[in-house]
């Protein structure tokens, strides 16, 4: 899902952020049982989540009917081509922000309950300082050792 600024009408792009939101978590949340476990059900969303069943299913619903996961009733939740491609870029956004939060010296604990948040508004070219600076941070970290 592409970022773009939109200087006319700010709120327009944060409403649109916080449309694809839902639809990212599950999918990186997906892709990381399925890595955790081999498969992923919907009681397995609703611990991660702590959600209802109902909710849970009514989230997948969309995902399938976006053509980001695929499922039967009672059956596993599997991503498609387009739900794998959306958890690899949330999943490198997220570590992307986390790093930057602790380059800023926030705490791990912080840094990665904050980057939930935060990763799902910064555009890609916020994105792309934020990892100059990383570099940079650690590039003058080791040359001051």
């Amino acid at each position: 899902m592409t970022r773009r600024t939109s200087p006319a009408n700010p709120h327009a792009r944060t409403r649109r952020d916080h449309a694809s939101e839902t639809a990212e978590d599950y999918v990186e949340a997906i892709d990381d049982i399925v890595m955790e476990q081999g498969v992923c059900r919907v009681v397995d969303l609703s611990k991660r989540f702590g959600v209802t069943h109902v909710t849970v299913s009514r989230t997948t619903s969309r995902l399938v009917r976006d053509g980001l996961a695929e499922t039967e009733p009672y059956g596993p939740i599997v991503l498609t081509e387009a739900g794998r491609q959306l958890a690899e870029t949330s999943r490198r956004r997220h570590g992307i922000v986390v790093q930057f939060l602790l380059v800023l010296g926030v705490s791990p604990p912080v840094a990665a309950v904050d980057a939930e948040g935060i990763e799902h508004h910064c555009s890609e070219e916020t994105l792309q300082r934020m990892q100059i600076f990383i570099h940079q941070s650690r590039t003058e970290g080791s040359a001051d050792s």
